[in-house]
């Protein structure tokens, strides 16, 4: 019997896996859990180091009793003292409650859904520990407005002991820009989709537009769509991105094997903001930078060693779209190399680096 697809994770249901991981034991049981409850996904995982805080503060007394959130907590008890800061400051700073902070890392899941490079999920977490960061007012400063008491800055920021933590670890899904979860390819057609239709929507107007030009032989008017032809064949970054994986060296790897996500699909002021940012995995040692001193040979061999670092053919080239381990004038340089015959390329990397110097794109 032919077994039945395979189900889509749907953020109620990821939510739901995630909430039954024990803390003791979540990083150990994260892959396990998600294979269970969707069978015929071969699920990895991959943590960034790229600490952040939530916006989410508790106030906890000394012996770890919870007092309730921080900011209705403390609206309610400036209320008290009639709005007066200096007053709730100086009663405050005498008590034993402490401020808590939940610190995160982000970490992605993966799982391939094809043989394309494009084909496969991406789930957006983040590994937040619950820690206890500080008193709930400086002993040491008066607040000058409520802002400082509802958005404190002096809880530590510098490693905490094991002894503050409170919670955690858990898996949370982040869900910052509409990207928590993605079908890749999907997510793809998403993306030239909108694009189309968004460049679609300007066509009565570019076919009045015309580019004028002065000269010595008078006035020159040229239709915008005659001066730009190509202006509706553009094709996003993001597209290009995997267009260029596909076609180059690269395409022997996973591209989540090297690189997370950081997607986003909203609706601003009735827009509609659709693309990522790619996040590299893996770094090189150092930032390849363009000086004037610097020949092509040269940076061929820098750019051979970071291949090797990231264990990635023509990783530096996506390195340079990303724009900050590889500046964008080192594959300028490179490609006027090629052309003058002066360095080369496998083929396929060589075609999508010309491709590029024509056209440049990055994030």
């Amino acid at each position: 019997m032919t077994p039945p697809p395979a189900r889509l994770p749907d953020s109620a249901s990821l939510q739901a896996v995630l909430a039954g991981l024990d803390p003791a034991s979540v990083d150990a049981d994260l892959v396990p859990a998600l294979a269970a409850a969707f069978r015929g996904f071969d699920f990895s995982l991959a943590q960034v180091d790229d600490e952040y805080w939530r916006d989410a503060r508790s106030v906890i007394r000394s012996d770890g009793t919870r007092v309730g959130e921080l900011r209705p907590w403390m609206m309610a008890e400036l209320a008290k003292d009639g709005g007066d800061i200096r007053a709730l400051w100086t009663r405050l700073k005498e008590t034993d409650l402490q401020i808590t902070e939940w610190r995160g890392n982000s970490a992605f899941v993966f799982a391939p859904t094809g043989t394309g490079v494009a084909d496969y999920i991406q789930i957006a977490l983040g590994r937040e520990i619950e820690w206890r960061a500080g008193p709930v007012v400086n002993p040491d400063y008066r607040p000058w407005g409520e802002e400082e008491l509802l958005d404190p800055s002096w809880p530590r920021h510098e490693g905490l002991p094991d002894t503050d933590r409170l919670a955690g670890p858990i898996y949370r899904l982040l869900d910052r820009a509409g990207g928590a979860f993605v079908h890749v390819r999907s997510f793809l057609d998403r993306c030239g989709r909108i694009e189309r239709d968004k460049r679609e929507a300007k066509r009565p107007e570019l076919e009045r537009r015309v580019i004028r030009e002065v000269g010595p032989d008078g006035t020159r008017e040229t239709p915008f769509l005659q001066a730009v032809p190509d202006w509706f064949d553009f094709v996003p970054r993001e597209l290009r991105f995997f267009r260029d994986w596909e076609a180059s060296s690269a395409r022997s790897q996973l591209v989540f094997a090297h690189w997370a996500l950081d997607v986003r699909d909203y609706t601003h002021k009735g827009e509609r903001e659709v693309g990522f940012i790619p996040r590299p995995l893996k770094i090189p040692r150092e930032r390849l930078q363009m000086t004037p001193e610097t020949s092509v040979h040269q940076l061929m061999d820098r750019i051979e060693a970071i291949d090797r670092e990231l264990a990635l053919p023509f990783g530096w080239f996506f390195l340079m779209t990303h724009g900050h381990w590889v500046e964008p004038d080192v594959g300028l340089a490179i490609a006027d190399g090629l052309k003058a015959q002066r360095v080369r390329l496998p083929d396929p990397d060589a075609a999508v680096l010309l491709r590029w110097s024509e056209r440049t794109y990055g994030f």
